[in-house]
This record gives C-alpha cells, structure tokens and sequence, in this order.
C-alpha cells in the first residue's frame, strides 16, 4: 500500500460526510447503495447487487494460491419508521435497531429520500406532573412532528437524526459513523487491494436489526475467511464516582480495537493473533476490544456453510446509536493501516495451523 494513502485525505473526509448525510435506516439503504456503487465502478473487477439490497464487490488478487477473503461493512443506521399519521403533520413512530428513547426529545430528524425536516417532541416539562417526570419515556410518549406543510411524507417512511458532519481537531463527529466508518475502510481497501487475495468486498443491509445481509451474503460467496469492518463503543468516560473505570471496552486514540469475543461470536484465534502480530510487527497502534455484549456481521458469517472462521476489527466511537457519535481520526486510520497490512501477509498456512 503506498504511504501516503495510509494517510486520511481531504477526499476521504468528504466521501464520510456524504456518507453519514444520508438517511439509510435498515431496510432502506438505497442512498448509501448509491454513492458506494459509484465509488466501485472503477475498481471492482465484478460488482452486484443480492436480492436483499448487498452491494457484492470482488477484486481479484494476482499471486498463485490465493486465499477468497470476505469483508463486510453494514451500511445501514439505526433510526425510526412512521407508523401512524395522526394529521397536521404529527406521526407516531417505532424504532429501527436499539436506540435508548431517553435520547430523544427534542432531536432534529430528516424524514425519506426528500430528508424532509422534523423534530421529534415529547409534552414540555411546564405541562407535566411531577409523577410524569419521575417516569422513564417510552417512544409512545413521543411523537415526529413535520408541521402541517411538512412534506410528502408518509407512514412507512424511515428517518434518522439531522446532525451535519464536521472534523472537530483530531477528532470527527456526526451521526451513523456506526457504520459509515467501516464503509469508507472498505471502499479504500478494495482499491488498494493487496495482491495475495481475492477480495470479496460486502456491504450489506439489515445488519442493526440482526446481521440478514451479511447471512445471505456469506452463504452466496463461500469465503476462506471473514472479517467485519465496523465500529464498537468506547467506554472511556470517567466513572461518575471519580473511581477508575475498569470497564472501559475500548478508548479513543488507542487504536483499531481487534475482537476476542462478543455476544454473537468467539472470533478465531489464528485470526485475533494475526492481527495482533502484524500490528506489533509493524508499530500499528491497535487495543484488544474486551469481551462482553454486542456484535457485528460476523455473529451471521461464522456460521454459515460449514462455518467459516471470522475476525471483527473496529473503530473507536463514543456515544454510538444516538444523535452524534464521537471518533478520533488517528483510529480510522490506524484500522485502514492494520486491515490493509493483515491482509498482504495473509497466506494459506494461517489457516492449516492448529486453532
């Protein structure tokens, strides 16, 4: 990989910015489908949409005895539906994937393709009781409000939240950098893709309300090995009692954070020490991402066929799942530099060692 493409450039941050502008709540991830498929068409050696909405890229390596590496990006988001029009412009809504509804009150939305604008509301805190307030707020209490000339929206129609993309410093903030992170690495990687594997290159759907894509999408490819490119919190916040915080799963500016295990998955341990040596080989910054709750696409790869060994490498991010998460730049690119450098030492015998 050239040196300088392990740099985030210019180009780079204004492909994330139109990527975490779009509204690509799961099951209808048209927008972000759109600016991926350009984005491919010069490099891809074979380039196809599945039958659930996957973008399927292959790239082609050119040495002999190639290893077929599957590499997912989800490009789904969490947000809501319309399911209810009660007039002058005010929906009832549901959640799509897990989004806390304390969070909500008062947030900016963009509704459908039209990023129609609204807001969600709750009763103001002058017309409630202090009964109401000691209770916790369900999304029924809730309610998107588009005002009575709002738009062609419509039930049925998702929305997310309407926060713009900026470079704070080192760091990057916005909404759905789960998973627009992982995109962009894999939409870099299939370009500099290393010459001792076929890269078979998903960005797949579905995958906050249960990993489906990345289901279909392992069993159509039948990789060698699979690895999920996402993001994954980072609990690096002091602990409110000024204690150390001894669950801090991962941290800003400590590097890309390598899987153990998780909810969904055990990750191989030939492909955990892979990666963890190529990033002591090399000076790669990186952190093992403690075990415990959560999952990425790989909880629906692994076993697929008759199983298919499977890592999940992530970036870094604060607050995930609300209106604005919170990244550091020097950890998207240290992740890009590790995956790019995993892969070009990738041979068959990893796989023939023991486990």
């Amino acid at each position: 990989m050239p040196k300088n493409s392990l740099t985030i450039r210019a180009s780079q941050l204004k492909l994330l910015e139109s990527l975490c502008h779009a509204v690509a709540v799961s099951g209808d991830e048209g927008e972000v489908r759109k600016i991926v498929l350009e984005r491919l068409k010069p490099h891809a050696d074979s380039l196809k949409v599945d039958a659930l909405g996957n973008i399927l890229a292959v790239k082609n390596g050119t040495a002999d005895n190639r290893l077929r590496v599957m590499m997912t990006a989800h490009m789904d988001e969490v947000g809501f539906m319309l399911t209810h029009d009660e007039g002058d412009g005010i929906y009832r809504f549901d959640t799509v994937g897990h989004v806390d509804p304390r969070q909500l009150a008062g947030k900016a939305v963009w509704i459908g393709r039209e990023h129609t604008p609204g807001v969600i509301g709750a009763k103001p805190i002058h017309l409630t009781t202090a009964e109401e307030r000691r209770r916790m707020l369900e999304v029924e209490n809730l309610r998107i409000d588009v005002g009575p000339e709002g738009g062609k929206v419509k039930v049925g129609d998702r929305a997310t939240f309407a926060t713009p993309f900026r470079r704070v410093g080192p760091s990057l903030l916005g909404k759905a950098l789960d998973n627009r992170l992982g995109v962009a690495i894999l939409l870099e990687l299939i370009e500099q893709s290393p010459p001792n594997v076929d890269l078979l290159a998903v960005f797949t759907v579905q995958e906050e309300i249960g990993g489906r894509g990345a289901r279909v999408a392992a069993f159509a490819l039948d990789p060698h090995l699979a690895i999920a490119v996402d993001t994954t919190p980072a609990r690096d916040l002091p602990a409110w009692d000024d204690s150390p915080n001894q669950a801090y799963n991962t941290r800003l500016g400590a590097g890309a954070a390598i899987y153990v295990a998780d909810a969904a998955t055990l990750y191989d341990p030939r492909l955990v020490r892979h990666f963890a040596e190529t990033a002591q080989a090399l000076s790669i910054p990186y952190q093992i991402r403690q075990p415990g709750s959560g999952g990425t696409d790989a909880g629906a790869i692994h076993r697929q066929r008759a199983g298919i060994p499977s890592l999940s490498v992530s970036v870094p991010v604060r607050y995930l799942h609300t209106a604005a998460s919170l990244a550091r730049l020097s950890d998207w690119q240290n992740t890009l530099a590790l995956l790019h450098a995993a892969l070009s030492r990738l041979t068959p015998a990893l796989l023939a060692s023991p486990r």
